[in-house]
């Protein structure tokens, strides 16, 4: 695989002329007053990326530091670490932002280094300079190259100038309706956060405003700006590794395409489209090294691009920093791209060539989040997260076999403050078609209690038609209907018969707690009797009625005539499910965590939960009422109380999980009562306001 060797400027700024001499060819210029080989690490951030770069500082006889909020306590990257600091408050801005305090952990724990992860401060040339300064090593690029690539709209300057091809900027002021659709992006950060598509010229200033708000609460930063959108294109990126005696490594292309609301969903390597085009690889990779050489860059970095199906491709972006899709790469490369980080930093030189990919790996974002309903990110508690097919976690894959790299365990917390990603579950094989396969199996076999996940769309697209084909563009969700990809796994009839071992599980349950009669069978009689009813309210299909009477030596369900029952304990239940062809032999696995029941089989995961029999009248809202979805804080109000609203019209704005999610009226009325004001926080389930339905009401005057 090509390489260059391009001039440097040097990486030394004004405040590190001071450090030994014995560091003054690290990365990004870091070093400290007492020289010497990176020891301990301080990792600028949470979940999933805290843990994954201590797995390889454990491989590396490093120590390790973690810092963590006050919702971050009890999470698994803080027990993990040798060290941890606690960031008073729970926000972004409260703790992983304040770049001060994380130095102050570095300095008060003996960290020599600091990691800064992925999001958050990573790309912040301000806390890079803060790091060296306070004599600490910086995991990351040149605090140059960082300013350089941190505004988008000054990036592509500078990479058109370098002759690499880019998109034109748009002046946010002057697009006109001939230069429609525009996508808004913010020009400090990324995922998906701050970006919006417009495609009617009268909704241009509220979407910008709307952007700069949401990059404002992410990022610091709420500066904008606008580019000409392309409705279906490839996002393909080129990781790149530098060192600082001049070797630039283009390492391996990924593929990104699948996204919702521009955040990656589906992450690959190599691209299809790639592999497809002849000499495109060569082309991305030149342009890639170019854009890194063009600024001296040193460290794990991604060049990203907007490519279309004859090959041509645009500059976007240069993250200067690790990508969360970093595993595909390392899998198909065999490279550990933290250990090169750690090492490029520590002084180190890269060998002459990288080394050549092999196979092929696919890596999925599960999050808690529901994409059938507008994507609403979940929160509360993850009872279970166990994916049975998982080989290895945080670490490299030479052989078939899935790589799970997780920020949750067992009884871990969601909360509102932070992205809702759960994990990322990646798998590797000789083929694109094996590597799919591995993936959606594991997936589908997944044991994932407590919180809704896109585990269900996951597996969707791993399986589809479109996908297998290579055929991933970024309006893949669009083009094949969300609706369709985002239906539930388990069809209504397993869906169905799910909910009767669950029933059976449950009166199992209930027989074993017994004191009294334990051994005799639930209602059970000499004469027939009336069947004992169980019922379960299913998010997907609503309420089911379980009907069933125990006999002697067998069960009889209401509407499953011929159904067997083999085994009924409370975690698992045996039918012999009556078949064309004969019985066939289904198990079935029960969890409950109050009215909560989850059930796993081959035939898909259900989730159900146990309704009273009479309901609470303390539990009835008025007709009309819109309840929180999700918990968030209140940012702005649409209307007033006593004004008419049309359906669809914007009642009131949350802002949870980093992202604007907008609360409207379901159909056309009058908002009769709206009980929450900005800046309250408020619960999933809170009623925010409540519309009295009418047959026909004007929208209201703005």
């Amino acid at each position: 695989m090509p390489r260059s060797r391009a001039p440097r400027a040097s990486a030394s700024s004004g405040c590190e002329a001071n450090m030994t001499a014995s560091r003054s060819d690290s990365v990004g210029g870091g070093g400290r007053a007492t020289g010497g080989p990176i020891s301990t690490v301080l990792v600028a951030n949470r979940g999933e990326i805290a843990r994954r770069v201590f797995t390889t500082c454990r491989r590396m006889g490093l120590s390790t530091v973690a810092v963590y909020s006050d919702a971050d306590a009890a999470a698994p990257h803080v027990t993990e670490a040798d060290a941890a600091v606690r960031l008073p408050g729970n926000t972004p801005a409260e703790t992983y932002l304040r770049g001060d305090l994380v130095i102050e952990a570095a300095l008060a724990a003996g960290a020599d280094a600091i990691h800064p992860g992925y999001g958050f401060l990573s790309e912040n040339a301000d806390f890079a300079r803060s790091v060296q300064a306070a004599g600490l090593v910086w995991i990351g690029p040149p605090v140059a190259a960082i300013e350089q690539m941190g505004s988008k709209v000054a990036s592509k300057k500078l990479m058109d100038a370098a002759g690499v091809p880019v998109l034109a900027e748009l002046d946010p002021a002057e697009v006109t309706a001939a230069q429609l659709p525009v996508l808004i992006k913010a020009s400090a950060g990324g995922g998906g956060r701050g970006m919006r598509v417009v495609r009617d010229l009268a909704e241009l200033n509220d979407q910008i405003e709307a952007a700069r708000r949401e990059a404002e609460s992410a990022f610091g930063d709420p500066t904008v700006f606008c580019e000409r959108y392309l409705e279906t294109g490839r996002h393909i990126e080129v990781q790149v590794m530098a060192d600082a005696h001049g070797t630039i490594w283009a390492v391996g292309e990924r593929e990104c395409s699948i996204q919702r609301r521009h955040q990656k969903v589906v992450e690959e390597a190599p691209s299809p489209l790639v592999e497809r085009i002849e000499s495109m690889r060569e082309r991305l990779f030149d342009a890639a090294r170019l854009a890194a050489g063009a600024i001296g860059y040193t460290g794990a970095g991604t060049v990203e691009f907007l490519a279309d199906e004859q090959g041509d491709f645009f500059f976007l972006e240069m993250n200067t920093r690790l990508q969360v899709e970093h595993p595909v790469t390392e899998c198909t490369t065999g490279l550990d791209l933290v250990r090169l980080q750690l090492t490029v930093a520590d002084g180190g030189a890269l060998p002459a060539e990288p080394p050549a990919m092999r196979g092929h790996s696919i890596e999925v974002r599960l999050y808690a989040e529901d994409p059938a309903h507008e994507w609403q990110p979940q929160s509360g508690i993850v009872h279970r997260i166990d994916i049975p097919s998982v080989t290895t976690e945080f670490d490299l894959l030479d052989r078939p076999g899935v790589r799970l790299d997780s920020g949750v365990v067992d009884g871990s917390a969601v909360g509102v403050h932070y992205d809702p990603m759960l994990a990322k579950v990646i798998s590797y094989a000789e083929t694109r078609a094996e590597a799919a396969r591995l993936l959606a199996n594991a997936l589908h076999r997944a044991k994932l209690h407590g919180l809704v996940t896109n585990r269900d769309l996951l597996v969707r697209v791993l399986r589809h038609p479109a996908f297998l084909a290579g055929d991933t563009d970024t309006a893949f969700f669009e083009t094949h209907g969300l609706s369709t990809i985002a239906a539930p796994l388990v069809s209504e009839g397993d869906e169905a018969l799910s909910i009767v071992a669950a029933a059976l599980a449950d009166a199992a349950a209930n027989r074993g707690a017994a004191r009294v009669g334990g051994g005799l069978p639930s209602g059970w009689r000499n004469l027939p009797s009336q069947s004992q009813v169980k019922l379960y309210e299913s998010r997907t299909s609503g309420v089911h009625e379980v009907g069933y009477r125990f006999t002697r030596g067998a069960v009889a369900v209401d509407g499953h005539d011929g159904l067997e029952l083999i085994e009924s304990a409370p975690t698992t239940v045996v039918f012999a499910v009556p078949g064309e062809r004969g019985p066939v032999r289904r198990q079935f696995e029960v969890a409950r965590y109050g009215d909560l029941v989850c059930v796993d089989s081959p035939l898909g995961p259900v989730s159900a939960r146990r309704l009273r029999r009479f309901s609470d009248p303390a539990d009835q809202v008025a007709t009309g009422s819109l309840l929180a979805p999700m918990p968030g804080s209140v940012i702005r109000l649409g209307a007033q109380v006593g004004a008419p609203v049309a359906a669809g019209q914007p009642i009131l704005w949350l802002e949870a999980m980093k992202m604007e999610h907008t609360i409207a009226a379901p159909a056309a009325g009058v908002l009769t009562a709206l009980n929450v004001t900005v800046g309250q926080q408020v619960d999933v389930g809170t009623v925010l306001a409540v519309v009295e339905p009418v047959e026909t009401v004007e929208p209201a005057a703005n």
